[in-house]
């Protein structure tokens, strides 16, 4: 017989991790009498991280005394109590292996559904006091599950607990865990698990998208895992290309066209993507690392880069003042999962500055295209002097059936003509969004400063433009997820306190930071990454999650531990990885 041991809930709490403050609801202790099961959650109940906790298809979680035993074992311990795992339900008699998704069961007066396996973050790990624990419940096919509430009721512990239905589709916890997270996906399994309607849409998400790798034959690595800023992998390692041409574009911005020094075609890239150049401005010193989009028609022929020139910007200015034509220089693969979608939706190109670049070249291939789709140019410059491609934008605009360009200057110039080189004085706004008209169901690609980016999301929030149709792209750096930790002031990436002078060199290249590694400081690349304040994205941190997945721009990289599945080749786990020798990573 299957019983309700003990009912555990609690609020989130701050504590304190590694010099941070993580908001957190791990800690749950045992409920005294009955306890009311609400949708979403049981009274007295909270989580800390609702993206990736709590909701409709999360409302119960559920681990099992027969697991604690494991674990005493495993672990050595004696000092587990109920709760420990984080659960709101620790039972008795409904193990992984046996319990399939759909399941329903009777417990008192509350009826519940099984949704899912837990995921498991890097929390479990602190109330565990064991880091490795997120990969240790993964791995043993023990990561307890998730019940959906049908009926609200009241429960307490000791009561019995009845299966009264189960799906058609018959798959276990455990086996649907080993589907997403283990390096086998039979498609057959896939498909079964995919029939099951009870699995939750999270889930379903991550086991058709590997079922789509499968059909388009995407390549290696978990796509059912990988974040969208690691999709696309490129094989690491830089090409020499000579430069074919430069071209000043305005005050500030440079165009450098570049070519196959043996006329050998290139690798052809998506609308939106850049590439990393390899430059050297001295002999002695480090190489400098630098992305920059690439700006003109799509072409197996050359790449085209545009180039802001920054005061203080070394990249920019050693491009500036020292590469001539013919000169050679190391440029990686086309990279970046900022590309144009394909579909019939209306198109907003947004940008500001030099954010025109990627934007530009998406403007490119809908014009070869002859697009029919509704495509919205819109874009903020100081002046007609610091506006670059402008002349291209004009002449791009004619090919596309349903195109309309919108500029805004803000501080145009005496000579600047509103009604031919711009439309409108100010910055790109709300208000300006409701004027043009900027349709709700729209793809939007947004590209500028950070201030600029920040700035239109909200705008495009308050229209109720879908978050998930709005793709940005960051220059310098990435979007970070560190989830639950709060409070952490944001600053630009810096050096360690202590940089070593000596082991592989380990260079952020989006970030512009280049860092000798130091074995005796960090067990990972993301700690020197965290070190130096370079944007990652991580939850699990011990190679199980793959949020961390990230280009591989040059370099190799061992693994310590071992993640469960490898990455895609061209991509590494920066959680659980150490330099092998200098590596380049696309952060």
């Amino acid at each position: 017989m299957a019983r309700l041991l003990s009912v555990n809930v609690g609020l989130p709490r701050d504590i304190e991790w590694k010099g941070r403050t993580v908001h957190t609801g791990i800690w749950k202790n045992p409920v005294r009498g009955r306890c009311r099961v609400g949708r979403l959650k049981l009274d007295g109940d909270g989580q800390g991280d609702l993206s990736g906790h709590g909701g409709a298809q999360r409302a119960v979680f559920v681990y099992q005394i027969e697991s604690y035993r494991y674990w005493q074992e495993q672990l050595k311990r004696t000092d587990l109590v109920h709760g420990q795992f984080g659960e709101n339900f620790t039972i008795e008699g409904l193990p992984d292996d046996t319990v399939c998704i759909g399941d329903r069961y009777q417990i008192s007066s509350a009826l519940f559904e099984v949704t899912q396996p837990r995921v498991t973050c890097y929390r479990v790990g602190i109330r565990m006091n064991e880091p490795r624990m997120p990969a240790l419940l993964t791995s043993s096919g023990r990561p307890g599950f998730y019940f959906r509430v049908l009926q609200e009721g009241e429960v307490g512990a000791g009561d019995e607990i009845v299966k009264v239905g189960e799906a058609n589709e018959r798959m276990t916890v455990a086996e649907i865990n080993a589907l997403l997270y283990s390096p086998n996906h039979p498609r057959d399994r896939l498909e079964r698990a995919l029939r099951i309607e009870a699995l939750s849409p999270g889930w379903r998400v991550s086991l058709e998208a590997l079922l789509q790798s499968q059909t388009t034959g995407a390549g290696s690595g978990n796509a059912g895992l990988a974040p969208a800023a690691a999709s696309h992998p490129v094989a690491p390692g830089f090409q020499p290309l000579a430069v074919a041409a430069i071209d000043q574009e305005c005050a500030d911005v440079l165009s450098i066209s570049m070519r196959d020094r043996d006329g050998q075609p290139l690798k052809a890239a998506l609308p939106g993507q850049y590439v990393v150049l390899r430059l050297r401005p001295s002999d002695s010193g480090p190489p400098l690392f630098r992305s920059y989009s690439l700006s003109g028609p799509l072409s197996t022929e050359h790449y085209r880069i545009g180039v802001k020139i920054e005061p203080n910007g070394a990249g920019g200015n050693y491009l500036r003042e020292h590469v001539r034509v013919d000169d050679v220089l190391d440029v990686s693969s086309p990279r970046g999962s900022f590309i144009l979608q394909s579909g019939e939706r209306p198109v907003v190109l947004l940008s500001a500055g030099i954010g025109a670049t990627p934007v530009l070249a998406m403007l490119y291939a809908l014009a070869a295209a002859r697009s029919t789709r509704e495509v919205l140019w819109l874009h903020t410059a100081r002046d007609r002097q610091h506006h670059p491609f402008a002349a291209e934008v004009r002449r791009l605009m004619p090919a596309l059936t349903h195109g309309r360009s919108y500029v805004c200057y803000s501080r145009p110039g005496s000579q600047d003509k509103m009604g031919q080189d711009f439309d409108a004085t100010g910055h790109l706004s709300r208000s300006v969004f409701n004027e043009v008209g900027i349709p709700q169901d729209a793809d939007v690609y947004l590209c500028g400063p950070t201030r600029f980016m920040a700035d239109m999301k909200e705008a495009l929030a308050a229209l109720d433009v879908a978050p998930d149709r709005i793709h940005v792209e960051i220059f310098n750096g990435s979007e970070s997820m560190t989830p639950g930790v709060v409070g952490a002031a944001t600053r630009a990436p810096h050096l360690p306190r202590a940089d070593a002078s000596t082991g592989p060199l380990v260079s952020f290249a989006r970030s512009g930071i280049a860092v000798h590694w130091k074995a005796s400081a960090y067990q990972s690349i993301l700690e020197l990454a965290e070190a130096c304040d370079v944007p990652v994205r991580w939850s699990c941190r011990t190679g199980v999650c793959h949020n961390c997945e990230s280009g591989l721009v040059s370099g190799e990289v061992a693994y310590g531990p071992q993640p469960l599945e490898k990455p895609a080749d061209g991509n590494l786990l920066v959680c659980c990885s150490q330099p092998v020798r200098d590596v380049v990573i696309d952060l």
